[in-house]
């Protein structure tokens, strides 16, 4: 069976025009929610559908979609979810198990906590997740996960259950070996992956994992 990839695009910080370009490309399917459409044509993406209350869509882009015959599914801007996780919901239900989302970190830190935590509900789907910008890859990690090596890049990881983690890491400069992180702890903050790869097995809790460039 072909599981499906599908790139998310929202309205904050974007990811470098080209490097945006080639990922949609890389895809099945683009959604755009409300203003990340002004992303995705300035990357020369078209994308399959529309979604959000289009308060934050400028009005050239607007026009440009509807020539384009892109689908569009508006949301009254009083509603009881964001655009990003009525977009989730909607890959959810189309049976995407792959999605990478960008624009999810911006100025408003309310939105970029919660587009965060988004990637719990996409976990508890059995769906492959990460969020990507210029300077971060973010995964949410309750099982394992195994990361090639990037030059000039630093992994922490972050729990996020109020217990903490028990977490082992192998392939990295600290490696661990079936050791508690407790939640609001810097313990596993800026490590590297000194191997040709790194594992994170987490015995116990969620955590974000985080690769981050300077």
């Amino acid at each position: 069976m072909i599981e499906l990839k599908a790139l998310l695009v929202l309205n904050g910080n974007t990811l470098d025009l080209n490097r945006l370009n080639k990922l949609g490309n890389e895809v099945d399917f683009i959604l755009s929610a409300d203003g990340g459409t002004n992303h995705c044509l300035k990357a020369s993406l078209v994308p399959h559908m529309v979604m959000g209350d289009l308060d934050s869509i400028s009005k050239d882009t607007l026009d440009q979609i509807k020539e384009y015959n892109v689908p569009i599914k508006k949301f009254p801007v009083k509603k009881d979810k964001t655009d990003a996780e009525l977009s989730i919901d909607y890959l959810i239900q189309e049976g995407f198990k792959d999605i990478i989302l960008v624009g999810a970190i911006g100025t408003r830190m309310d939105h970029t906590l919660a587009n965060l935590l988004l990637l719990n509900k996409l976990k508890q789907q059995d769906i492959n997740s990460k969020i990507i910008d210029n300077k971060n890859t973010i995964y949410l990690v309750d099982k394992k996960l195994v990361l090639i090596k990037e030059e000039d890049s630093f992994l922490s990881i972050v729990p996020i259950t109020n217990s903490g983690i028990i977490v082992t890491l192998k392939g990295f400069e600290y490696e661990l070996e079936r050791t508690r992180i407790d939640f609001g702890s810097t313990f596993g903050v800026s490590n590297r992956i000194i191997k040709e790869k790194g594992y994170i097995y987490i015995h116990e809790g969620q955590c974000l994992a985080i690769i981050s460039k300077d």
